[in-house]
């Protein structure tokens, strides 16, 4: 069995398994293409997509042309693929004019050729083509209210699909009659591909309709007549496109799940699509934790790991800095308060928690002494979203620098 002081290496070890799990350069090449009769086109946009484009060049023996986007720090060297670099959570002209090229480069394609999409978290941000009478800058204030109002990535890609030029299939539509091949790295609960960057080369079922009810709900304002309907599986625009999703949350999290197994210690997976406010997701998992380490819980018994995945949201109230995983964890420790037998640690697999480019955090029994002693009242904290403040001053912040990758939230709480 694990002592108290393997604890915290044994979470990090987890949380790397599962973020080498999604890594490019193993999970794009087998589902790589035969070469077409025509030309072969690279798109994509994402975290990972820069990666996923020197994963096709390692492996793609003929000629070969393109253009991805990718976050600020992302870009891995390409020679025949360009690789942009542009704004994200929050789109930029940058990640503009680059889609707008994007669209440039495939509508002249024929139906010999094939373009091969590769797609994964961020790509949303990082296409932004404002619909015909939206600007940039009122596509980015949408995009910060509905962030920090708390609206789900479902929510908040509905409304992207109906804002854009290239989401929602557009793109495809711009690419036929050329053949589509998507490879996408999944980002979002229940790895739907018209989440998986709001969908650019995906038929949509979600309508205006469903837009504007989202937009009412979050009190957004936007100019008549903007909201534009997306592609729908019946359009003929999107009859030649093949989709495989290359890495998921579940292939993740089973991955980490192994590395516990080798270890000696039993996981009961609480699911890898959960959703919802981060602190109330924190305080509902630390009453299952304290359940299981007092024996009182009739299905899951201690020692074991609680692990899971899915993409919680944060409602901005105060000016403190944090993102959805620090949220979760300083919510867990605040209800675990101070059990000396529990440990956990919240990530998201990208690197990036937040506006952040800190990956998330460890909760250990001693959390909340340690900041007790420093005058640090966690629920002030807690009150301010202002988690990388509280584990920063705390030295229990995890940072990876950027992963190339992206399979969202990894959650996993270590109950000895």
């Amino acid at each position: 069995m694990t002592e108290p002081k393997h604890a915290r290496a044994l979470l990090e070890k987890m949380f790397h398994a599962a973020v080498a799990a999604a890594q490019p350069d193993i999970c794009v090449p087998p589902y790589l293409p035969k070469p077409p009769r025509g030309k072969l086109v690279v798109i994509g946009a994402g975290k990972a997509s820069a990666a996923m484009a020197a994963a096709v060049e390692a492996h793609w023996p003929g000629s070969i042309s393109g253009i991805v986007v990718t976050r600020y720090g992302y870009a891995v060297p390409c020679r025949r693929i360009e690789i942009v670099e542009a704004a994200h959570p929050v789109p930029d002209a940058a990640g503009m004019h680059a889609a707008l090229r994007m669209l440039e480069k495939v509508s002249p394609l024929t139906a010999d050729d094939l373009v091969l999409c590769l797609i994964s978290g961020g790509g949303s941000a990082l296409l932004p083509v404002p619909a015909a009478g939206l600007t940039l800058e009122q596509k980015q204030d949408v995009n910060r209210t509905l962030l920090r109002a708390g609206a789900t990535i479902s929510e908040i890609n509905t409304v992207r699909r109906h804002i854009s030029g290239i989401k929602g299939g557009r793109l495809a539509a711009a690419c036929f009659p050329a053949a589509i091949l998507n490879l996408l790295i999944s980002d979002v609960p229940g790895d739907d591909p018209a989440n998986i960057a709001s969908g650019p080369t995906v038929a949509d079922v979600t309508t205006v309709q469903d837009a504007q009810k989202i937009l009412t709900k979050y009190n957004v304002v936007l100019p008549a007549g903007v909201l534009s309907e997306s592609r729908k599986p019946d359009d003929p625009g999107m009859s030649r496109i093949t989709t495989h999703l290359v890495a998921t949350p579940a292939m993740s999290l089973a991955k980490a799940e192994g590395i516990a197994k080798a270890a000696g210690v039993h996981v009961y997976m609480l699911g890898d699509a959960l959703e919802g406010e981060a602190r109330k997701l924190g305080a509902d998992h630390a009453s299952l934790a304290l359940r299981i380490a007092e024996g009182k819980d009739a299905q899951m018994k201690a020692p074991c790991i609680l692990l899971s995945g899915g993409e919680t949201t944060v409602t901005v109230t105060g000016n403190g800095q944090g993102g959805r995983n620090v949220e979760y964890a300083l919510s867990l420790a605040i209800g675990l308060g101070a059990h000396p037998r529990i440990h956990a640690l919240a990530a998201d697999t990208d690197g990036v928690d937040g506006m952040v480019d800190i990956a998330g955090a460890f909760v250990a029994p001693d959390t909340l002494t340690r900041a007790k002693a420093k005058g640090m009242v966690a629920r002030e904290f807690l009150g301010n979203n202002d988690g990388h403040g509280f584990f920063g001053k705390l030295g229990d912040s995890l940072v990876t620098g950027p992963t190339c990758t992206n399979v969202n939230d990894f959650r996993a709480i270590f109950i000895l």
